[in-house]
């Protein structure tokens, strides 16, 4: 009798033990459903063509598509519509248990052109008072128009191109133009694309060329563009089977660089998740070689530069690291330096920020001038780096440091470069607050041999 009471007794422990473990067991909760997407939407106060659009429901992440080939997180959020017409806005709710989706049509009436006067678009597309679109090749005869680096890296630190390294592989022939109507993107083929180790087998026909692949691939026009603005970055991103630069398995990309002559991307190896891809663009009629051809130096620029005697024109300069650059008037006209015009550089947010010109004449230092001497003004002290270089063989370098030594004054800096070999370097780089990351503001001036 004992014995089938304490089997009973243990049979119910078990029991309750089971039913604990299924009342504790946590679930995903429910799924939202199409009614917990709702939305409204209203013109906003300042403008008809700017729509407030509000999730009804909260406790949900939040993602829109607002029709205008942009995108946009949270619970209220703004979309622009420059020109008119009927736009289908999607509204995507998520939760631990899933996500469900809600659609409205948004009907603009009139254009405003106006609201498409965003800087960036003006950059990519030469903006509303331009041609309307903007054709970019590869800058394949400048070194680093593609190059490769960690993907939590912040520049090409692994391998850069030299000019022309990937010539007859289907890179330098293509061309992408960004329209500002409709948003549209055509990427012009000629042909042929260039394409990663790891996704050529997305394309019928590759063959192993150039280090990676040639495929074969018609042009992709009628495409879309969309530019995705964050607190952190902005992105493109391209429609359909377009794409920008050489292939690596992704269609969004990071802008590294957008200047008037300038678009450099950033975006990852879909093959390599380790790494990150860099590829410099230029307006299709700059340089005048359209971005292919052979590499020659056109430049006009002679030492001594003093800013003031018809190089105020930065257009020779080339600032990189997103150093962003101004010849303007002396702010600080005193002491060792009362000239009227001077360049100013604003730091950019890499260690490596400068900036570099290329002379007409090979610097000679070999007779009674050993030195690059400058003036700078600068607001820290510490390293200033200088570095000579071969325009048509980017690995011929030298580089050396100077120590600012004064602070919010002008002082004049200097370093010997007598050990440089005669007629070799053309091109002159400057660094001023050499690995540090600021946004400080320096001011050059009265470059000169001596």
């Amino acid at each position: 009798m004992k014995k089938t009471t304490l089997l009973l007794l243990s049979f119910a422990v078990l029991l309750g033990i089971s039913s604990c473990k299924k009342e504790n067991e946590p679930t995903l909760g429910s799924a939202p459903t199409e009614a917990d997407a709702a939305f409204t939407y209203a013109p906003s106060a300042d403008n008809v063509n700017i729509i407030e659009y509000t999730a009804t429901n909260a406790g949900f992440t939040y993602k829109w598509d607002l029709g205008n080939n942009s995108q946009a997180e949270g619970a209220t959020v703004l979309g622009a519509y420059p020109t008119k017409g009927t736009y289908t806005v999607t509204l995507t709710v998520f939760n631990s248990g899933g996500s469900a989706s809600s659609s409205q049509q948004v009907e603009i009436l009139e254009d405003d052109a106006s609201l498409l006067n965003n800087p960036k678009y003006t950059l990519l597309t030469g903006g509303i008072s331009g041609p309307g679109s903007k054709t970019w090749v590869v800058d394949s005869t400048r070194a680093a128009h593609l190059g490769v680096g960690p993907v939590g890296g912040t520049w090409w630190e692994w391998w850069d191109a030299d000019p022309l390294a990937k010539a007859n592989s289907g890179l330098y022939s293509d061309r992408y133009t960004f329209h500002l109507s409709g948003f549209k993107f055509d990427q012009v083929t000629n042909g042929s694309i260039f394409v990663k180790t790891g996704s050529e087998t997305q394309f019928p026909g590759a063959y192993q060329n150039a280090d990676d692949y040639t495929a074969p691939f018609d042009d992709q026009l009628g495409e879309t563009w969309t530019l995705s603005e964050g607190e952190e970055d902005t992105t493109i991103k391209i429609s359909g089977n377009a794409f920008i630069g050489m292939y690596t398995g992704v269609r969004e990309y990071e802008i590294f660089s957008l200047k008037e002559n300038e678009l450099i991307l950033r975006y990852i190896d879909a093959a390599d998740a380790t790494t990150a891809w860099y590829i410099r663009l230029v307006p299709e009629d700059y340089p005048v070689d359209g971005g292919g051809g052979t590499k020659e130096n056109t430049s006009t620029i002679t030492l001594p530069i003093d800013f003031e005697s018809g190089l105020g024109d930065t257009t020779q300069w080339e600032a990189f690291g997103e150093n962003v650059i101004e010849v303007m008037d002396n702010p600080y006209s005193t002491g060792i330096n009362t000239s009227s015009k001077v360049l100013k550089v604003i730091h950019g947010n890499e260690t490596w920020s400068g900036i570099a010109i290329t002379l007409k004449d090979k610097l000679d230092f070999t007779g009674t001038t050993k030195t690059l001497t400058l003036k700078v003004y600068a607001p820290v002290t510490g390293e200033f780096r200088m570095k000579i270089e071969d325009f048509g063989n980017k690995d011929k370098f030298i580089e050396k440091d100077v120590t600012v030594t004064k602070a919010n004054e002008w002082e004049e800096i200097s370093i010997d470069f007598s050990d440089a070999e005669a007629g070799v370097y053309d091109k002159l780089a400057i660094f001023p607050g050499w690995n540090v990351i600021s946004s400080e503001t320096f001011y050059i001036d009265d470059i000169s041999q001596k």
